[in-house]
């Protein structure tokens, strides 16, 4: 999954914060199709802000796969700061 460009470190420390927080609830998932016939999905704050997008998915049922895998393991993922 990727997420927008951020400008300060304190931007990207709220990013992942949110991204963890967000995770967990069906609800924040939008399932899409892109242009070419690929799946991907796009991740959004309560707000409905989207704040991180898939990677594309040869099926649907990639897709499921990759956000069931995003639910279970974003919440209590390790970050690693590599600046």
């Amino acid at each position: 999954m990727h997420s927008e460009g951020y400008t300060t470190k304190d931007n990207c420390k709220n990013g992942i914060v949110s991204v963890k927080k967000h995770a967990p609830a069906d609800a924040n998932y939008e399932s899409k199709t892109a242009s070419n016939g690929q799946y991907y999905f796009v991740l959004k704050a309560g707000n409905g802000q989207v704040i991180g997008t898939s990677e594309m998915y040869a099926s649907s049922t990639g897709r499921s796969n990759g956000i069931a895998s995003v639910k279970a393991e974003a919440p209590g993922a390790d970050v690693v700061d590599e600046s």
